[in-house]
């Protein structure tokens, strides 16, 4: 069970979940890889991925809460918090792809690095112990305004408060590694950071942050993968170079797609009332059926008398829609105009991060929008609105940006 809620401007998942008998602060142990991620999170892992991770193991995992930017979702990372094990995973929010690790309680999470253990409520990450466990490094950076030394190693960083008394042994290039004060004493580690070591860039909190990036994917793979939209026309897999045309047949989009991930019938469309060309009796219209492809981002729609594909529903994944970590993020791109190359001249295309405003602007206005509900109770975040064009319909939210495209032949 999953209890949705708002704070400020986020929205939080949290799972409602009594804590079980072992999962108390620092009972875990998660293997540290440096420049790959921590336990069974790596970077550059899709947030599917990981919300797969969580529910297969509810008794680790039993607190989540996922944080996103209401206003605007691709201004800020979408978060998935674990409080009890004191980490943040920070996704991009564009390719919704793990790009960073953020322990910033490191006294709850207690991490295995080869045979050695650190962190945790009984063994403090001391920099003498991480440097003891990680071995020679070359000077940190010292941040004076917030009072904190950073240690770098390839994609991974440390950061230790400094007290006021010692900032004098702490100038950039003048520190004697391992750090100690003069009373003998070590800083304890207040924040670790794991990112992707390729990059070779010196990743820490703050301004140091926004500079993790997401790994580059492998040749061949179909994460948001281009799909180029012909309107009323046909759909264009860039990388597996699939066409998948209005009239297909299940055989066909099968043999060019591979087996969906599902497949359900259509209920009956609540919108049918309000069309004065579709004669047929109503209850002929569910034996139309959806093939669902989660991995892709998009569903087809077969009529259920022809079995010819009619309709095609393209999913954005923004947090903070009822279908939200139900499909992958289909990265379409729509090109308007008389031809795909004027269109590309003239910079006139729709793709997941156009928002409404702007699409009204490639395409002109159109009439009143249809209320979909998606029934309140079982949907914390609302209705949505949906504008409809030739060859086309737009799911928007209340934040304008495109939940879902509807492409079909008019």
């Amino acid at each position: 069970m999953k209890d949705y809620s708002k704070i400020g401007d986020k929205s939080t998942m949290q799972r409602t979940i009594r804590r079980l008998e072992g999962t108390a602060m620092g009972s875990t142990v998660f293997d540290l890889k440096p420049g790959v991620g921590i336990g069974p999170f790596y970077i550059g892992m899709p947030i599917s991925e990981a919300f797969g991770k969580i529910e297969q193991n509810p008794n680790v995992y039993d607190v989540v809460h996922v944080k996103y930017y209401d206003e605007d979702p691709l201004k800020l990372d979408v978060v998935i918090s674990f409080p009890d094990h004191g980490f943040h995973l920070r996704f991009d929010p564009w390719s919704q792809r793990l790009r960073l690790v953020e322990i910033y309680d490191v006294k709850r999470l207690q991490m295995r690095y080869g045979n050695s253990t650190v962190g945790g409520p009984s063994t403090l990450a001391t920099f003498v112990a991480v440097y003891a466990l990680f071995g020679p490094t070359f000077p940190g950076v010292y941040d004076k305004e917030r009072g904190v030394y950073a240690l770098f190693y390839p994609g991974l960083s440390f950061e230790f408060p400094i007290p006021d008394q010692y900032t004098d042994c702490c100038h950039d290039g003048e520190v004697a590694l391992p750090l100690e004060f003069p009373d003998g004493t070590t800083p304890v580690t207040c924040r670790v950071s794991i990112y992707d070591k390729s990059s070779d860039k010196k990743v820490g909190v703050g301004k140091l942050m926004d500079r993790a990036s997401v790994p580059p994917l492998s040749p061949g793979s179909l994460y948001m993968e281009e799909v180029h939209v012909k309107l009323g026309k046909e759909l264009y897999f860039t990388v597996g170079g699939q066409h998948m045309p209005f009239g297909a047949s299940p055989q066909d989009l099968w043999t060019e797609l591979g087996r969906p991930c599902g497949i359900h019938p259509k209920q009956v469309d609540q919108m049918v009332i309000h069309s004065a060309s579709d004669l047929r009796p109503k209850t002929t219209l569910c034996g139309d059926y959806f093939y669902n492809y989660f991995t892709r981002g998009f569903d087809i729609l077969f009529d259920g008398e022809t079995h010819k594909a009619k309709k095609f529903v393209l999913h954005t994944n923004y947090p903070g829609h009822a279908d939200f970590n139900s499909y992958i993020k289909c990265n379409f791109v729509i090109s308007v105009g008389e031809g795909e190359a004027e269109a590309n001249r003239g910079g006139n295309k729709i793709t997941p991060s156009t928002n409404w405003e702007q699409v009204k602007e490639i395409l002109g206005e159109c009439g009143p929008a249809a209320i979909q509900t998606q029934g309140l109770v079982s949907n914390p975040f609302g209705s949505t609105y949906v504008y409809g064009y030739k060859d086309v319909a737009f799911e928007v939210m209340k934040n304008g940006h495109i939940a879902t495209i509807t492409l079909f032949q008019s």
